[in-house]
């Protein structure tokens, strides 16, 4: 799959992980890279930020084979095979398989076919099972010739996100500046090596066993799980600084980062500001919150009619300047390549 995915994951809720995603995705398609997001969290609340609320029930009344990701997998759970997904055209080079409810059902489909992945016979149907959300991936991405993938799934180390890690190449981990988000991120990084190890183990097992002749064409993931670096909510700010209160938990982020998440010796003390794996700290932009979701478009692309005028105005154009610069450094990450005007206008 010609598509990196990029998912975003922190086993602790509350750290704006969907609206992150939500204007990332909006900026990438702004510099013109065509954006397939996948939701792939049970609360589908990012299906929520793209789509009002009657095509939600549309789609979910309907139950129309591969409208949604537990539409395009849930034949599995039968007799049947991955549908092809259908995808909601939001914008352009903006493209959404939207999420639902009913997907948590599916945890126990996946919990299941682990250990039968590891037998020593019959591997293909587990291990089409266990790749079904990268194979819906790849799926997509091909009907729309995507350049990336963002993905969002839930607050939890649980079969369906194992699931969904297995299937990605890229993992950004957004952080709150308190001690749950710390206690997340040591709990996180050691999840994640497992998760791969457990994974190469059964990519071994496929490759020695008399089955993957007779299915040459199904391929797996490699489940890099590669860290792009955190993100760190923003809380109260005085003189550009976070206040005292949660500064202590946000100068702890970079040293628990390395020592959990990348199993680095941390040898000296970084500070947030200075440290490279830091990919930004996300404002809380306050009022234009609300504003945008009314309009139900990202914070950056508000305007005078909408109600952004005066600071708000200035606040529309910073936000605009964070996300660009955002998306840049993702990019570098990925080895995407942005147009030279948008990597210029960022900094």
């Amino acid at each position: 799959m010609s598509a990196p995915v990029l998912t975003f994951f922190n086993n602790k809720g509350g750290v704006g992980k969907t609206s992150l995603i939500y204007h990332l995705a909006w900026m990438f398609a702004s510099l013109r890279k065509r954006v397939v997001i996948i939701d792939l969290d049970p609360q589908a609340n990012l299906t929520a930020a793209f789509l009002d609320e009657d095509k939600i029930e549309a789609i979910w009344n309907q139950q129309n084979e591969g409208s949604t990701i537990y539409q395009c997998v849930k034949p599995l759970t039968d007799v049947g095979d991955i549908a092809e997904p259908v995808l909601q055209n939001v914008a352009t080079d903006l493209y959404l398989l939207p999420g639902d409810v009913s997907l948590s059902g599916y945890e126990d489909t996946l919990s299941a076919e682990w250990p039968k992945s590891m037998g020593d016979s019959h591997l293909y149907r587990p291990m089409r099972i266990l790749s079904s959300f990268w194979q819906v991936m790849k799926m997509a991405a091909n009907k729309v010739q995507a350049d990336i993938i963002l993905v969002d799934i839930g607050p939890n180390l649980g079969a369906i996100n194992r699931s969904v890690l297995i299937a990605t190449d890229y993992v950004a981990i957004p952080l709150g500046a308190d001690l749950f988000s710390l206690q997340g991120l040591k709990n996180l990084g050691p999840t994640l090596r497992s998760w791969r190890k457990l994974w190469q183990k059964r990519l071994d097992n496929w490759g020695e066993g008399a089955e993957k002749s007779t299915f040459p064409d199904f391929h797996l993931p490699q489940g890099k799980m590669q860290s792009v670096g955190y993100l760190c909510q923003q809380y109260g700010v005085r003189l550009n600084r976070p206040v005292k209160a949660y500064d202590k938990w946000v100068q702890r982020i970079p040293a628990v980062y390395r020592k959990y998440v990348l199993d680095e010796v941390v040898e000296n003390n970084i500070r947030l500001e200075d440290d490279p794996y830091c990919l930004a700290t996300i404002k809380h932009y306050r009022s234009l919150i609300p504003m945008a979701q009314e309009h139900r478009k990202p914070i950056f692309n508000l305007t005078s009619s909408d109600g952004a005028i005066g600071a708000h105005a200035n606040a529309v154009q910073d936000a605009k300047k964070d996300f660009n610069l955002l998306a840049g450094k993702i990019a570098d990450k990925m080895e995407i390549t942005l147009t030279h005007h948008a990597r210029v206008s960022s900094l």
